[in-house]
């Protein structure tokens, strides 16, 4: 099966009941992340979770195939949720589908992969699995996101407050989810109980913007701006700020990079392209100027690098949270100094 961005919500239910393997790819790593999290709530019960890198699969395909089938020998339910970069898991996915026994549910998140990458090739024609590509949205599709999730959180908000939200998370739906969640906490909302918010409640929990919160030190960063970054990571930390938080902020923006990156072309007009995002509202006035410095920065072969940093970045995170907050700043360091060099 194969769904497009504007279909994949009418699909979901259908193929979470139909699909073993799904392949969710795209230049909007959110949309991507979101898509697998819908897919598991429609499980009736997805059990444990077991992380898998891409790398690790591309060092070792069969893997992928015997944790897969792990349930059938044991009797628990599962389900696998792998993060990968392009067409590494490819090798994996054939050797799994070659299997006779029925696998667990599969979910793979491709960082920089497509609908017309080998993987995808390999599963979108296939009854028992689902392909799915998304596109970075803009602020007006996120705006509606965020005030369906509130909708759903028993929130009623406003388009002013749902597009401030929308641009503080940096588009990314995940952040916006989160602080739908704390909105709704605070005003103790439900679905049962709905309640207003308005901007000051918004501004009671603390939300900070993306020029408030992440974004001075995200434009540092990729601007190779190395001598602001320490005072920057003070700050962060005084505001209580989640570092996976700023590592999600900086991977947005890498995105958006990638996806004005394939716009551009290799003799595009970096100036005339922002010029008519911005015009479009895929692009944000006030990031005009920065991501136009970046865009000519951060190019080809040097911005898949970055990608492949920040995957790996996040990945140590995720599993070194106690010393969350130094492998942050040396990640950040390195990626300024190439910046800067």
């Amino acid at each position: 099966m194969k769904a497009t961005q504007r279909d994949f919500a009418g699909m979901a239910a259908r193929a979470s009941g139909a699909a073993k393997v799904f392949f969710f790819c795209g230049p909007d790593e959110a949309g991507a992340h979101d898509a697998a999290q819908k897919i598991l709530s429609l499980l009736p019960d997805p059990g444990e979770r077991v992380e898998l890198s891409g790398g690790d699969l591309k060092r070792d395909p069969v893997k992928l195939g015997d944790e897969a089938r792990s349930n059938s020998l044991f009797g628990d339910t599962r389900h696998i949720l792998i993060r990968a970069q392009g067409d590494e898991v490819y090798d994996a996915v054939e050797v799994l589908l070659s299997g006779e026994v029925e696998p667990c549910p599969v979910l793979i998140v491709a960082v920089g992969a497509t609908d017309k990458s080998r993987t995808a090739k390999l599963l979108a024609d296939r009854p028992d699995a689902l392909v799915a590509m998304f596109h970075p949205p803009d602020l007006k599709s996120v705006a509606a996101s965020v005030r369906a999730m509130a909708d759903a959180a028993g929130l009623r908000i406003g388009g002013d407050l749902a597009e401030r939200i929308a641009r503080a998370a940096g588009l990314d739906t995940r952040l916006a989810r989160s602080e739908v969640t704390k909105l709704a906490l605070y005003l103790d909302a439900s679905a049962e109980s709905p309640r207003s918010a308005d901007a000051a409640a918004l501004d009671a929990i603390g939300a900070k913007t993306e020029e408030d919160g992440f974004g001075a030190l995200v434009n540092a960063v990729l601007g190779g701006e190395k001598a602001k970054i320490p005072g920057e990571l003070k700050r962060i930390r005084e505001l209580g700020l989640n570092p996976v938080g700023l590592l999600l902020a900086i991977e947005r923006r890498a995105a958006q990079l990638a996806a004005l990156a394939a716009k551009l072309g290799p003799k595009g007009d970096v100036t005339a392209l922002l010029k008519a995002e911005v015009a479009a509202r895929r692009v944000f006035w006030k990031d005009e100027r920065e991501l136009g410095a970046q865009l000519r920065q951060w190019r080809g072969r040097k911005l898949e690098r970055l990608v492949d940093k920040l995957v790996g970045m996040h990945r140590s995170l995720l599993t070194n949270s106690q010393d969350a907050d130094l492998l942050l700043s040396q990640g950040l360091a390195e990626i300024a100094r190439a910046a800067a060099g």
